[in-house]
């Protein structure tokens, strides 16, 4: 999965080209509820304009049950979807930059596009890889049965998260899966078990291997946790590894058909996974992608390495040296420098004709919509801005969980910049 294959552009023009424009499309759409709406955004010298709607629901398709893997600050599968619906054909390139948890691969991946992931943290790749491969139940149910659980505690104090059987459990997981990867004798069964596992460490639900915390998407640090615990009167209770595993596994599974298997199978064996800066990805060739669908790193908002630090521990990963490589800019200015260089080099390997969907949202209350901040970095790398697609969502668990309103500060609008090059 690490070659990479992917030609320079052919000579048709684009999906959405051949269909009419993207405006005309957007112009069209009708959910069922209202016809796109629009409003034009000066900015300056340039002019572009706003589609609003609720492009993609709940009444639309459903997402794979595959793509219920947690990861803080992600987009909903069906987002990627519509775009690489609209924008690209079979076999065709889609690229994600900032991959996270893979939501665009996988659904590439389900439409028979080919794919590229690229993303400085390398737990991206240990969520995303293993779901191309799905297993079969029972084949997890004979490896879970081959590891050795024996009575072992962690390098540090995880008491406040688990329970001690839990704990000597999960270590003993965690001990095995290195050992075989040590050894070379990875597979796919364990990099299945690695990643739920990993998705499993901590949530609030006894669907997880943790005492209630904080939803699964992030870790908290072990005196905050401890600091739940009092406010609760909770102390961690015995959860069974093993009996986690599989029910999430066949959680996972329960929506694929033998179509799904084998298209994500053939997209895995030509899939590219980078753990590369987005502004220098050699590996991949001028004009080959047709599509880019990314959500770039939150400005000053989302801590990822801390979110993840118990994820890190538990793949032996470095949690510091991995926060050193992600973008985590404390400035609008350090952000829109780090985004210019991106969009540079996606001028480059995307191509002629080629699309560039980017999501982001409002920050600082909403008082700042980061789509007229990337605009003109689009444009400054060569990019023709096609507009703004403004998906309009009704209020969420998340939303309410951290007392956010609906359509404010970036968590209910979803807004992404269209670009043509």
């Amino acid at each position: 999965m690490d070659r990479l294959l992917f030609d320079p552009a052919p000579e048709a023009p684009p999906v959405a080209a051949q269909d009419g424009g993207v405006h005309c499309f957007l112009m069209e759409f009708d959910p069922g509820r209202t016809a796109t709406a629009t409003e034009t955004l000066d900015l300056g010298d340039r002019r572009v304009t706003r589609y609003l709607n609720e492009f993609w629901t709940a009444r639309q398709r459903q997402a794979s049950s595959l793509q219920e893997i947690s990861y803080r600050a992600c987009f909903k599968p069906q987002l990627p979807r519509f775009f690489i619906n609209l924008m690209t054909g079979e076999d065709d390139p889609v690229y994600d930059p900032f991959s996270g948890r893979g939501t665009t691969v996988i659904e590439a991946a389900l439409l028979g596009r080919r794919f590229i992931a690229n993303d400085a943290n390398p737990l991206s790749r240990i969520l995303t890889a293993p779901r191309l491969f799905p297993p079969r139940l029972s084949e997890i149910e004979a490896r879970l049965a081959q590891v050795p659980f024996i009575d072992k505690k962690a390098d540090q104090d995880l008491s406040m998260f688990f329970h001690p059987r839990t704990e000597a459990e999960i270590v003993s997981l965690k001990d095995y899966l290195i050992e075989r990867q040590a050894a070379g004798d990875e597979d796919e069964l364990d990099r299945w078990m690695r990643l739920v596992a990993t998705n499993r460490l901590t949530g609030h639900s006894r669907g997880f291997f943790s005492v209630y915390t904080l939803p699964p998407n992030q870790a908290v640090s072990p005196e905050r946790q401890k600091k739940i615990n009092a406010r609760l009167g909770q102390e961690p209770e015995y959860r069974d590894v093993r009996k986690i595993i599989l029910k999430k596994t066949r959680s996972l599974l329960k929506d694929l058909t033998p179509a799904d298997r084998e298209s994500l199978a053939r997209a895995g064996r030509t899939g590219v996974f980078l753990t590369n800066d987005a502004s220098a990805t050699p590996e991949i060739p001028s004009n080959s992608v047709q599509l880019i669908v990314t959500s770039p790193p939150f400005l000053n908002v989302v801590q990822y390495t801390q979110d993840n630090w118990l994820r890190c521990w538990f793949n032996n990963l470095d949690s510091e040296a991995i926060a050193d490589r992600i973008t985590c800019s404390s400035s609008l200015k350090d952000w829109t420098a780090v985004m210019a260089r991106a969009f540079q080099e996606f001028h480059r390997v995307i191509r002629p004709g080629g699309w560039v969907a980017f999501e982001v949202g409002e920050i600082q209350g909403g008082r700042l919509s980061l789509d007229e901040q990337v605009i003109p970095l689009g444009q400054a790398a060569g990019f023709s801005c096609r507009g703004v697609v403004v998906n309009c969502q009704t209020f969420t668990k998340t939303s309410n969980i951290w007392g956010v309103n609906n359509n404010q500060r970036g968590t209910n609008t979803n807004r992404i910049v269209l670009f043509e090059k």
